[in-house]
């Protein structure tokens, strides 16, 4: 470990010529790798003056290499002084960020410079998309979890949650009581049993979802490697400790929905659980790519090889593709991940580019709108700020009919066909079809977005 942290040092204190983190002034990078907190504390404020993909990369290059750097003055002192929960001497001016984090400490002794370091990491992949640094910002999260593995706590100083929870409560809807019934399906997606590749590319000119059985048999998440584990997912995540965005509330086209970064521990207590501590209150880890950041999740999963298939050009932005213009060709499909309890909501949303939905955990009830159904669906326009909404549907398809017949009269005509997504099973969604999804137990889904 000390062999790492004095190559990561080096690495920082000497970047090579052609890199952008020379674009900062001498005088803030005189700073590194010393004292990293006034440098973090700069590139967070120019983080939040431009939008993301308008930040100079310089400044993204500062915010993850201090960052790297106070994590390594955590791990140094920690693995010098093991049993002490203290900060670092006053001199490296280590402050924790708690308006950024909202998570907690272990709580175990000796292991608070742990939370520190891996918390810091993850803020740098979370704000700063961990610029030129994710291989080794890897390295230092691989090697804090082979430190934990052997320091393990004893089994009867571990939390409850990693003692008795083996599975989720999957059988039991948490909070569904408290939400509209879901209906029987009477117009049910057409579905196929593991297609051909020959068969998808064949159903694919017919422009309409499918549902897909037994897709998913070989994934080490249904099995070796359950994610229906708490358990694993914990272990997975340094014990709870890595940092995740979650969305707050139902849906984000709610008046009281907002976003926080907590510890995926103090996630799992809070929204997953059947003894949270609130259960009418819901948080959604919704479109995040949890596996660049978590690499070891990734290799639990697989892209479907329908998502290396060629899907029919898209012409021109029409009825059949929703108003959408044809997207930037994909490289690799695009993977997002879907975690959160019973009652989370997707609104109704149309997508850029092709979608196979993979549903590891759980159950999901899923609605879908053809394009050319678009004028009965009441797309939203650009908001306040310039944001474009026009992907997102005006309609609450959770809303009464009286409401429903009230606000959006049209919508009412508008054909659809639907499923129940379980556990094993993918859904084919065509670019520009509009769908509706709530979450009818616990549930870990997996999106491919591919074109």
């Amino acid at each position: 470990m000390q062999h790492l942290l004095n190559r990561v040092l080096s690495a920082i204190s000497a970047p090579d010529r052609s890199d952008a983190i020379n674009d900062c002034p001498a005088s803030v990078l005189a700073l590194l790798p010393a004292d990293p907190d006034p440098l973090i504390a700069l590139a967070h404020s120019k983080l939040h003056t431009f939008s993301f993909a308008a930040v100079p990369l310089c400044w993204r290059r500062l915010y993850t290499d201090a960052s790297i750097a106070k994590a390594v003055a955590w791990i140094d002192y920690g693995l010098a002084h093991p049993d002490d929960e203290k900060k670092p001497p006053s001199s490296t001016k280590r402050k924790r960020d708690r308006d950024a984090v909202q998570g907690s400490h272990s709580g175990l002794s000796g292991e608070v410079w742990i939370d520190e370091a891996v918390q810091v990491l993850d803020m740098a992949i979370i704000m700063a998309g961990a610029a030129g640094r994710q291989q080794m910002i890897d390295e230092l999260i691989s090697g804090l979890q082979s430190y934990l593995k052997h320091n393990a706590a004893p089994q009867s100083k571990r939390p409850r949650l990693e003692k008795d929870w083996d599975s989720f409560p999957i059988g039991r809807n948490v909070g569904l009581s408290k939400l509209p019934m879901v209906p029987s399906v009477q117009y049910p997606v057409q579905s196929a049993t593991a297609p051909s590749m020959r068969a998808f590319e064949m159903h694919m000119k017919t422009a309409q979802p499918l549902r897909i059985k037994e897709a998913l048999d070989h994934w080490p998440a249904m099995h070796e490697r359950p994610w229906s584990s708490p358990a694993y997912l914990l272990d997975m995540t340094l014990g709870g400790r890595r940092l995740i965005p979650i969305e707050l509330g139902r849906s984000y086209t709610d008046a009281d929905w907002g976003q926080s970064i907590i510890t995926f521990k103090d996630f799992m207590h809070r929204y997953m659980m059947p003894d949270a501590a609130d259960p009418s209150k819901l948080g959604y880890l919704a479109q995040h790519d949890l596996f660049a950041q978590i690499p070891s999740l990734r290799n639990d999963i697989a892209i479907p090889d329908y998502c290396y298939t060629v899907p029919p050009p898209l012409k021109s932005p029409d009825s059949t593709t929703a108003g959408l213009a044809p997207s930037p060709q994909l490289d690799e499909p695009l993977l997002n991940a879907w975690f959160g309890p019973a009652g989370t909501v997707s609104p109704l949303h149309t997508d850029p580019y092709h979608n196979i939905l993979c549903q590891v955990v759980g159950k999901k009830y899923i609605r879908l709108y053809s394009p050319d159904q678009t004028n009965n669906l009441y797309p939203k326009g650009v908001e306040d700020g310039g944001v474009d909404m026009s992907n997102t549907s005006e309609v609450d398809a959770e809303a009464s009919l009286d409401e429903l017949e009230a606000d959006f009269p049209l919508f009412r005509q508008a054909e659809y066909v639907e499923t129940i997504l379980a556990e094993g099973e993918c859904l084919y969604i065509p670019v520009g079809w509009w769908h509706y999804v709530r979450s009818l137990s616990v549930s870990f889904s997996v999106s491919f977005w591919w074109n």
